[in-house]
């Protein structure tokens, strides 16, 4: 993969039985920019259809403009007229399809998936972990990522594992 022009940062740091907690980063050009936080679904060392998180590794992102979230999004942000561009998609990922960074507030509705949020609970209190205030952070990254995919510049994605598995 050649450089990309905008390199993303998963940072998880506690994993626990049914959920993964995390941060989101920018960190083009060696900065670091916190974005939002994450929450996926739990680590396995064999996959489980929709109860695994991504492995860590770095992913090409791009955006993905068709499928049903493609659609609720479009119609649920249409009043920002062409704001919705498509699906934040982490490509490539091995034995997974259609990895997507998008809404959600547990590990239920993760189902593989990035969810993102500007608030935060302890997953070691909370079992299926928990992220609020999800649409807001997602509103706030989303033209961040996307209006650079959608000129035809790159970007990826890594996943390091600082938690305890």
């Amino acid at each position: 993969m050649n450089q990309p022009e905008m390199h993303l940062e998963v940072l998880r740091f506690s994993s626990e039985k049914d959920s993964t907690n995390g941060l989101l980063f920018d960190i083009t050009n060696g900065n670091r920019k916190f974005l939002c936080y994450t929450l996926e679904d739990e680590h396995r060392e064999t996959k489980k259809q929709e109860e695994t998180r991504v492995p860590p590794g770095t992913y090409r992102l791009s955006l993905r403009t068709e499928g049903g979230f493609h659609q609720r999004y479009t119609q649920k942000y249409k009043e920002l007229g062409d704001w919705h561009k498509g699906m934040l998609w982490v490509r490539n990922v091995p034995n997974f399809e259609y990895i997507l960074i998008h809404t959600g507030n547990t590990d239920e509705h993760t189902a593989g998936c990035l969810l993102v949020g500007n608030s935060q609970n302890n997953n070691k209190v909370w079992k299926n972990g928990f992220v609020g205030n999800s649409v807001n952070a997602y509103s706030t990254i989303y033209p961040y990522i996307a209006n650079p995919l959608a000129e035809g510049k790159t970007a990826s994605i890594t996943y390091t594992d600082f938690d305890t598995v």
